[in-house]
């Protein structure tokens, strides 16, 4: 494979992201610098590091920032399930995606 764009990982993980900003263009404007900029910046997170592993030249560094956005991943559930009043419907709705990862 000569691009990382061609990872059905890193394919997966942008579809999330993209509904994670969705959702969240709805969240009260209170919000933006707390609980909208945390689940935004986590689920980038996750499909930059795939593709910066993609990049590295050792197997080990490969699989190290793999794990980095595995970490991203569990960081963006744990938000997800995050009792919030700005988003009581983001767990409905985000989850599946996480879980389809």
């Amino acid at each position: 494979m000569k691009s990382f764009k061609g990872l059905i990982v890193w394919q997966k993980a942008m579809a999330l992201t993209r509904k994670i900003y969705t959702i969240s263009q709805n969240f009260p404007r209170d919000e933006l610098y707390g609980l909208t900029s945390q689940l935004r910046r986590c689920s980038v997170s996750i499909p930059a590091n795939i593709a910066e592993g993609y990049g590295r030249y050792s197997p080990q560094d490969n699989r190290r920032f793999l794990r980095i956005a595995n970490g991203s991943l569990y960081e963006l559930q744990t938000l997800v399930e995050r009792k919030s009043s700005a988003a009581p419907h983001l767990h409905t709705v985000a989850t599946p995606g996480i879980k389809g990862l």
